[in-house]
Order: C-alpha cells, then structure tokens, then sequence
C-alpha cells in the first residue's frame, strides 16, 4: 500500500520535477494513443533517442529551478516574454514547410509581389485561387516579399513576431482581468505548448490569426476600459483583421459578447456605448469588403458547409492527443483545475477566457490546428488554475518545468523528425539552386500511381526556397484527379491552377538547371521527358522518404554537361 505521508516529506521542487520526467515517460511508454497526423509520437520519439532527450529533460529540471530562483524577468516581464519567446521559435526556423496549404498561401502573396495590390484585389477569388482562404494573412505576406524581398525569413520573422507579440498581449489580458504574476505565467505557457510552437515557423494562417484574435479580445477590453478614441479605433480595426483571417474565427469572436456582460456588470452605460462605437466602426469596414467580394464570400461559405463542415470529424485528432502529448499535461490539468477554483470564487471574468474553451469541446473541433487560435486562453486559464498553489517560487518552477521540458520535446525531437520528412527534399533544393550560378529552373512535375495529392501544388513551395526563376508547364489532364475527391481533405490541390508568372519562353543556356518532382523513389521518366533532359547530367538527387506520410517529395536537379 501507498504511503501517502511519505510524498509530504519530499522537498516540493524535487516532487514536481520526478513528476514533469514520469509525465514523458508514461507519454513514450502509451505513445499508441497519440493520433497526430503530422507529430505522432510513435513517429517522434523511438528507443533511439528517447535517452538523449530525457538527459536534456534532467538538465532541464535544474535549469527551470536556476531560472526561477533567479526571477531576474520581474524586472522586466514584457521584454523577458518577448526575447524569451522568439529566441526559441527563431531555432525552428529550419523546419521545412510540412503543410501543403502553404503553397496556397505563397501563391496569392506572389500576386501581389508580382502584380501589385490593385490586382490582388480584382483578382483574388478570380484568377488569384483563394479556395476556402480569406485575404488578411496572405496580403500582409504579400506586403512583407514586396518590401523585403521574396525570402522564407522574412515570412518566419514576421510570424515569430506575430507569436510573440501573441505572449505578450496574453500577459496583458491576464494581467487587466486578475494579475501581473498570472499574466506572465500565462504568456510562458504558451512556450509550454509544441503543436503551437511547430506552427510558427510555417507559411500558414494559424499563427497570425492567432494574433489577430488575441489583439481583438484585448483592445476590446482596454476600449471597454478606459476606453478613448484611439483604443477605439484599434479594437475596431483589429475585429476586422480577425474577421477576415480565417473563417474559424467568426464563431469565436462571440468571446466578445462575454467580455460586453462582464464589463457591463461594472458599468452599464459606459460598457454598452463604447461596445457600439466598436462594433459599429468594424462592422463598416466589414460590410465594404464583404460588398466587394460577395460572390466569392458567399461560394466560400458555400464550400465551408457542405465539403469542410462534415469533414471534420473525418480529419480530427483526438482531445487525449491534444491535450496531454502535444500540450504539455501540466497545462491541460492545470486548467481543468481552474473551473474548479473559479466556481467556488464566483469569478465572472473567468468567463472571458472559458468561453472559447467551451466552443472547442461545445462544437466538438478536434483537429489541433484549428485550436490555435484558443490557445492563448487555454494557457489563461491553466494560469488561473496554479495561483491555488500558495507558495510563489514553487508557482514559478512549475511555469518554467513546463515550458523548458516542452522546448526540449520540441526542439530535440519534433524538430529533428521534420528535417527528417520528405518535405525537406524541396527546402534542400532551393538552397541548393541558391547555391548554384543558375539563373532559370524548369520544373516537371510526374503524375503519381497513388494519386493523393496534386504534385504541381509542390512547384511553388520550390519556389518559395529558391531565388531563381521558376518556368513551369502545367497541364491538368496529366495529373487526373481520384474519383472520390469530394471529400478529400486535400481537393484543394486537385483545383490548381498555374499562375501565369511561370510561363514564358526558356532560352537554354548553361545557367539553366531543370528540375524533377516526383512522389517515388523509384519513378519512370516518361520518353518525352528523356528527351528533354539530353545535353543534362543529374548533378544533385534528394530522395528523403523514410516518413510516415502518403504523399512524398522527390527531387532530382540536371545541370548542363
């Protein structure tokens, strides 16, 4: 039998780091369960390097204590959880872009680098593909390769901004409703979370409407309270950014409707006219782009509830995977803890940052990307749940275990399976073209025997890593899609169509490479092809496909003789 005494005796710090190490190993030990479809823990962590990380986990016990101790980020709480957060994130930056959505994103943002923002305008929903996408994210990308040039890093600068600044303004909110100390513990946590950490590095929409959400829920309290012209005007520009980043966001922008009851409760009058002026302003703005582009809206809405909607129980993961192997369990455990602690306070602020936790489990939305935006309220509350522990410093150890364990995780396990992937075949080959006096790359694309996703989705994401030009010819009726493809989660790629900025005429010269993706190792050139090769030797083969995934990436590069 359990001596339950005993565990009273042990010095609390050393308690809560032998239970941060069993909480890993028991992962390892069920990793079966993790249902993950991109960092699977039975994918991630093996017998081979489960020792290695788990001696960084021991290390990283005694830094979390060091640091904690230290408590030099009282001083400085936004600084620390600024530089605290993107040093880290920035160390990801070599992931490759794992998600196929990107070549979506990267797409309309080079119209607009190509063509200007008059164009993507006109165009976007039109010749400019937007599939289920809405415009903020890939025109601010857009923005950033037209002024900075068209480079993945600056993309992953201003995500990792986005990210960072996301802790900041968590802290922020926890700090307005409740404290500063449970404000910072909550924008640490963040740290504490690697499906959201894997995300900022990628040319996607989660992170930045992430942001854009988390800035609307606080320049709507902060226009709510004290209120004034210009914080008025943020909030209102903010809700229209987050409206149009991602269409998830629309049922979650109803958190604003507990902020307005939580605030009216201290002031009716004052809650209630500024709260108008918000909406009023945003809904102004909203109306002029959705007038804009109603037809393309209304089909997207369309698309939304017949294809993406009944899909998504097909394409979740589940909660259990989530919440304990790809969130640290701390954190999951922690805020569970928190209804607990705000019921028996009465606590109706708490109702703020429960809310879009409710909408996850109410709308049953279990696919780990589209949770991203909620959580920043998810590590709120988790936060709210460890001011119950009475002593500060054991507050703060907890909060540093958590997120020191999880970049470990992240940076020596995830991070390593990427740069394992196939994905990283095409990263590979634009440095490699960078590397090289090419100038123009003509890119072929083989049809596939197991047909799961279009392989010309493959060309821009090629492009996105290289700095030369891409000539590409794209022909649908070699590459004919499944006949299921309605309910595919990647029909997307099967309604490609090949922007005009890669056709032109190819003048051969010895500064021309050309370039084959195929989805098998072993793949059959057709003779067309071979024809087209002749005067070319193989000067470079990128055929890693020892991954898990269906749909694989295989790259040769020809240089002239």
């Amino acid at each position: 039998m359990i001596n339950l005494r005993a565990f009273k005796n042990i010095n609390p710090f050393i308690l809560t780091a032998l239970t941060a190490l069993a909480a890993f190993l028991v992962l390892f030990a069920f990793r079966s369960a993790d249902d993950n479809r991109l960092f699977n823990w039975q994918w991630v962590f093996t017998r081979g390097n489960i020792s290695g990380i788990f001696l960084f986990l021991i290390l990283g016990m005694v830094a979390a204590y060091l640091i904690a101790r230290a408590a030099i980020f009282e001083r400085k709480p936004v600084a620390f959880l600024f530089l605290f957060s993107f040093v880290p994130a920035a160390l990801l930056w070599t992931e490759p872009e794992l998600i196929i959505d990107a070549s979506r994103y990267f797409t309309q943002a080079k119209h607009l680098e190509v063509y200007g923002i008059e164009y993507f305008v006109r165009e976007w929903g039109k010749d400019i593909m937007a599939w289920t996408d809405l415009p903020t994210v890939p025109f601010l990308y857009g923005v950033i390769f037209t002024f900075f040039g068209e480079n993945r890093i600056f993309i992953q600068a201003l995500t990792t901004l986005l990210f960072s600044t996301t802790v900041v303004l968590t802290y922020n909110i926890g700090k307005t409703l409740w404290t500063e100390e449970l404000g910072f513990f909550a924008g640490m946590l963040l740290l504490g979370m690697p499906v959201l950490l894997t995300q900022v590095p990628l040319m996607l929409v989660d992170v930045p409407a992430m942001f854009f959400l988390t800035l609307t829920i606080y320049t709507f309290m902060k226009a709510l309270d004290p209120g004034g012209a210009g914080m008025i005007s943020l909030a209102s520009i903010a809700l229209f950014l987050t409206a149009f980043s991602k269409y998830s966001t629309w049922i979650l922008l109803s958190v604003l409707g507990i902020i307005l009851a939580v605030y009216w409760k201290r002031n009716p009058r004052t809650a209630l006219r500024r709260s108008f002026v918000v909406l009023a302003l945003s809904i102004v703005l909203i109306g002029i782009a959705a007038a804009l582009k109603f037809d393309v809206f209304s089909e997207q809405i369309r698309l939304l509830l017949s294809y993406q909607k009944p899909g998504l129980q097909r394409w979740g993961e589940s909660f259990l995977s989530t919440f304990f192997f790809h969130i640290h369990p701390f954190i999951t455990l922690a805020a569970i803890y928190s209804l607990v602690v705000a019921f028996k306070q009465r606590d109706l602020s708490y109702g703020i940052i429960f809310w879009l936790m409710m909408l996850v489990l109410a709308f049953d939305i279990k696919r780990s990307r589209y949770l991203l935006p909620v959580l920043p309220m998810l590590a709120l509350t988790a936060s709210y749940g460890f001011q119950k522990i009475e002593r500060r410093d054991l507050r703060r150890f907890i909060v540093f275990v958590i997120v020191i364990s999880s970049l470990i995780t992240t940076i020596f396990g995830y991070l390593p399976f990427a740069r394992r992937t196939s994905a990283e075949n095409i990263k590979n080959a634009g440095e490699y073209l960078n590397s090289r006096g090419i100038e123009t790359v003509e890119v072929f694309t083989l049809p596939l025997k197991d047909p799961v996703v279009n392989p010309s989705v493959s060309v821009p994401l090629l492009d996105l890593f290289t700095k030369k030009r891409i000539v590409y010819q794209y022909h649908p009726d070699f590459f004919p899609p499944p006949k299921d493809i309605a309910t595919w989660s990647l029909r997307f790629t099967w309604e490609y169509k090949s922007p005009q900025y890669y056709t032109g005429d190819l003048i051969e010269k010895n500064h021309t490479a050309k370039l084959i993706i195929s989805g098998e190792v072993n793949r059959v050139i057709p003779p067309s092809l071979v024809q087209k090769l002749q005067g070319y030797r193989m000067s470079k083969s990128l055929g890693i496909s020892s991954d898990p995934f269906r749909y694989k990436t295989i790259v040769e590069i020809y240089t002239k003789e």
